[in-house]
């Protein structure tokens, strides 16, 4: 078998100009998506043109290799896993081919990101319809794969609904142009001899046995997703074969382009909220706002609203619900302002006193409720302490049986022990819910099973589909039987069979399903780590294999705009390089299945390697993987009792190097200018195309210890020395004593020299980390002791003390005072505001918030005080600078730095109007700046000098 493999990619390597790929750590990432399953693919294609597809094909059929394709690899239903050759549109097929705004259509290749069409046809007043909560990931070819539908279903309907035509390529070879056939044009097609003709006819006589079987079968429903669409065949219908094609999860065609139809998009939207005592009053009130326009109805639970405040108690979107323990969302929208506000009211007045409400219109806040119910797939896995899966999602009943169906799935949950939070799509009766079923253990394996059973059954006696929206998959198709009667089921297998008599598309999806409760992920899930494995684990009570669960592959972390997350992933499209990927790359190896190397792992170290430790993923993924903190306790376990490679003595040692140094910083500084810098660079791990920043003459600290303090009366504060202030930046640190002396506070520095740990950290040498942090600790206690606060200048020294330091050390007092105590500069100087004098006006400011920061710290201090110096300042709310400590600096990671800060930061400065200062508190960030650009960035610590007319001397 493994000869015939070996033979089967180099075949494919030679007809193919795309990658092709069969190494262990490509077939692990490729394994899962975003649902329970697990199936290990022999292979992944990537092809880069419509003939690689032609050509993938037709080698694997020759191979009798069964072919899944797929997109964002976000699927819930486990319709993008399978056990053959896994074709990816997403990287190279992604092009919008027309835009025809006349006629209101858009011609797309399968992998084309939905925001990026949404966003190309914005322009011209239009949108795709469709918008599932993964849009600014998903791809068109999944949303046509499992009948995507989204939020504003209600107005514009499923992806049936918006496809005119496909491009398409059955598996022996056939390609063809499919859409509405008319009678006489589907008699003309009948009569051909070929491979189309007999399709055509097979079709017809598909319709002619089955068509009053199909209507009478099938639930007058907006939401039936569940098997294929039959319906789609009948004359009313027009004999559509594109959208009969529609939500066949791949099982009968591979998609190589589609035409969709785009529908206008108010200009202006409103937003009604209305509150509820609890989600059946909510449900029982849907069917009174269906028919008053609504763009969108949706559902949002009072537990998903408790893990937004648990999580970000200060987020804005907590203060705009009206009261109660349950909402919908009803959108409204306009030619202009007022109308759309007519609209909204109408809605608020309907409900009357059934409801508290109120009425939204300023986007940003339209925004941060929406943010609460796309990202509660995520929200909803880990709560009360458990986890929780999908299996039971998206099964939809008609709206005016939503309430009834909700008490009665609430009981059926209560029946079964188990607990899940409902919400979702309340104006076409699709709910989603995450379940903590017990997935661990053959025994809750079996329970899963019958509760699916149970649960088919509870929604059938109410008149609704097992799906609705994203398709049956593994998940749903054996229920199919619970749903439609045995000829429905025959008439399934003949339209598959029509399209792919050999079974090679996608097997086991829809028919001939594999059993629900086969191929589950986390029965293969590694053991509980014992806690004494792990020392930079904080989260999941320090057990590795339960942090690498944490991602649940709903791929936010595929975002190539806003937040953070992720750099390196932006940079190469990689899914090795993804959040996602990393994370199920550990699962995997610590599994020991498909990756077999554990902590010596190759193929985990290269995925890890180009993680740039931003931290990002920490805040801006929903169930909160913590990337950075995982590579640390990896590279911990990678090299212990081994040589490491020279960049981790090289800069994890820098605090140590910078003391020496700094005893003759002039030699320092040419000699790491000079001659023999490269050689030097090259020992050090460093690439040759970066410098490396030059010493002070004289340290923070040193500058210190020769000056008289200034005492007040008021506070005393201990200013933080961190390294990289301390040795590169001091003039910060002198400008931000002068600014806290200016405000009133004895400022106090410790002597001694003193360090977080987290270049230690962050290469994974964690003893010597956590020793630093202690040591340190230790060294502050007295002056905690004694009330004072640390305020911090770097962000991710700062964010270190308060979070990482904890992590390293969770039993340790003095550390635990440290975080405690720690501030950020602009935490501590924010609330004296009031007494400063601000400027009628003050500089345009372009602001890079430290990745650290904006994952752990928070910006709104940041913000606060900002305006208090009067500087009118745009906040970059996108990318990181690339350079992330000493990830910029090691070789090889050079072009993905820069890379990075092309995204977002770089262009940002070029396209800044002359004079505009540009603020970014770490070192990092400047250190990119300043080599990158003829810019001279500013510490916020400077523009409060400024504003308060002193300066550090």
């Amino acid at each position: 078998m493994a000869t015939s493999f070996d033979d089967l990619a180099a075949e494919l390597r030679g007809a193919l100009s795309g990658p092709v790929r069969f190494d262990p750590g490509t077939r692990a990432l490729y394994s899962t998506d975003a649902s329970n399953y697990r199936q290990v693919p022999i292979g992944v294609v990537l092809p880069r043109t419509e003939d690689d597809v032609t050509a993938a094909v037709a080698v694997a059929r020759r191979y009798g290799v069964p072919i899944t394709g797929r997109g964002a690899g976000t699927s819930i239903a486990g319709n993008a896993v399978g056990p053959g050759l896994v074709l990816d549109f997403s990287r190279h097929l992604n092009r919008i081919l027309d835009i025809d705004p006349e006629r209101r259509l858009a011609r797309v290749q399968p992998g084309v990101v939905l925001d990026s069409l949404r966003s190309a046809v914005a322009g011209h007043g239009l949108t795709f319809g469709p918008d599932p909560s993964t849009h600014s990931r998903c791809t068109l070819g999944g949303m046509i794969g499992n009948n995507a539908c989204g939020t504003h279903s209600v107005a514009w309907g499923k992806t049936v609904d918006n496809v005119h035509s496909l491009d398409v390529l059955l598996a022996d070879g056939t390609r063809l142009q499919l859409g509405a056939t008319s009678p006489t044009e589907l008699d003309r097609l009948c009569t051909r001899g070929d491979r189309t003709g007999r399709l055509y006819q097979e079709l017809r006589a598909l319709r002619e046995d089955a068509g009053d079987l199909v209507r009478r079968s099938f639930p007058d429903l907006t939401r039936r997703v569940s098997g294929y669409n039959l319906d789609q065949l009948l004359p009313e219908n027009g004999f559509h074969l594109a959208r009969a094609l529609v939500g066949t999860e791949g099982s009968c065609a591979v998609v190589l382009g589609a035409t969709v139809q785009l529908v206008p998009s108010p200009p202006v939207r409103a937003m009604t909220v209305l509150g509820f005592p609890d989600t059946y009053a909510a449900a029982d009130e849907v069917p009174r706002l269906r028919g008053l326009d609504a763009l969108a109805i949706e559902g949002l639970s009072a537990e998903l609203v408790d893990v937004v405040r648990q999580r970000n108690p200060g987020s804005p979107a907590l203060r705009l619900l009206p009261v109660g323990r349950s909402w919908l969302l009803v959108e409204s929208g306009g030619a202009d302002q007022g109308e759309a506000e007519a609209a909204a009211n109408r809605i608020a007045e309907a409900m009357g006193t059934r409801a508290e409400s109120v009425i939204h219109t300023v986007p940003a806040r339209m925004a941060a409720l929406w943010k609460i119910r796309e990202e509660g797939s995520g929200y909803s896995t880990r709560m009360a302490g458990s986890e929780r899966w999908p299996g039971w999602e998206d099964a939809a009943v008609p709206p005016e049986r939503l309430g009834s169906y909700l008490r009665e799935f609430d009981a059926l949950l209560a029946r079964f022990g188990r607990r899940g939070v409902t919400y979702g799509h309340y104006g076409d009766g699709c709910i989603h819910v995450r379940i903590d079923f017990d997935l661990l253990s053959s025994p809750g394996a079996t329970e899963y099973r019958a509760f699916l059973e149970a649960a088919a059954d509870l929604v059938v006696a109410h008149g609704g589909s097992v799906s609705g929206e994203h398709g049956d998959g593994q998940a749903r198709s054996a229920l199919l039987s619970r749903m439609y009667p045995p000829e429905v089921i025959d008439a399934f297998e003949r339209f598959k069979t029509a399209f792919d008599p050999d079974d090679l598309l996608n097997p086991g999806q829809i028919v001939r399903p594999r059993p629900v409760d086969a191929d589950l992920r986390l029965l293969v899930a590694p053991p509980r780590l014992p806690s004494r494995t792990t020392l930079a684990l904080h989260a999941d009570s320090g057990d590795l294999a339960a942090a690498t669960r944490r991602c649940v592959g709903m791929g936010k972390c595929l975002n190539t705009t806003g937040g953070v997350m992720c750099p390196s992933y932006r940079a190469t499209k990689e899914e090795k390089h993804s959040t996602r990927g990393r994370a199920h790359l550990l699962f995997e190896m610590l599994a020991g299945r498909v990756v077999r190397r554990g902590w010596r792992s190759p193929e985990v170290r290269d995925a890890l390697d180009l993680c740039l430790s931003c931290k990002g993923c920490k805040s801006d993924c929903p169930v909160d993987v913590d990337m950075a903190t995982y590579k640390a306790e990896f590279l911990h376990h990678h090299y212990r009792h081994r040589v490491r490679p020279a960049s981790h003595y090289a800069m994890g040692f820098l605090p140590l190097w910078l003391r020496l140094g700094q005893r003759v910083p002039k030699l320092a500084n040419r000699v790491l200018a000079g001659p023999l810098a490269p050689v030097l660079k090259r020992l050090g791990g460093i690439d040759a195309r970066r410098a490396v920043p030059e010493l002070a003459p004289q340290t923070l600290q040193a500058w210190w210890s020769r000056r008289r303090p200034i005492v007040n009366t008021t506070t005393r504060v201990v200013l933080f020395p961190d390294t990289f202030t301390n040795h590169f930046d001091p003039q910060i640190g002198r400008d931000a004593v002068a600014a806290l002396e200016a405000l009133g506070h004895t400022v106090e520095m410790p002597r001694e020299p003193v360090c977080c740990g987290l270049t230690w950290h962050s290469t994974g040498q964690l003893g010597i980390a956590r020793s630093m942090a202690r040591r340190t600790a230790h060294l502050l206690r007295p002056r905690i002791d004694q009330g004072l606060p640390v305020v911090g200048l770097e962000p991710s020294c700062t964010a270190f003390l308060r979070n990482d330091a904890l992590e390293l050390a969770p039993h340790d007092p003095d550390v635990a005072a440290l975080a405690a105590a720690t501030k950020t500069f602009a935490e501590w100087v924010e609330p004296t505001r009031s007494q400063w004098r601000r400027a009628e006006s003050g500089p345009e400011a372009l602001v890079q918030v430290h990745c650290h920061q904006h994952a752990e710290l928070g910006f709104a201090a940041d913000q606060a005080t900002l305006d208090a110096t009067g500087t009118r300042a745009r906040v970059l709310d996108s990318g990181c600078c690339g350079l992330a400590g000493n990830f910029g600096f090691e070789r090889g990671h050079y072009d993905v730095s820069i890379a990075c800060a092309e995204q977002a930061l770089l262009p940002a400065v070029r396209a800044a109007d002359p004079g505009t200062e540009i603020v970014a508190d770490g070192f990092s960030c400047r250190t990119q700046l300043r080599q990158t650009s003829e810019t001279e960035p500013v510490h916020l610590a400077t523009l409060v000098a400024r504003a308060l007319n002193v300066s550090g001397s």
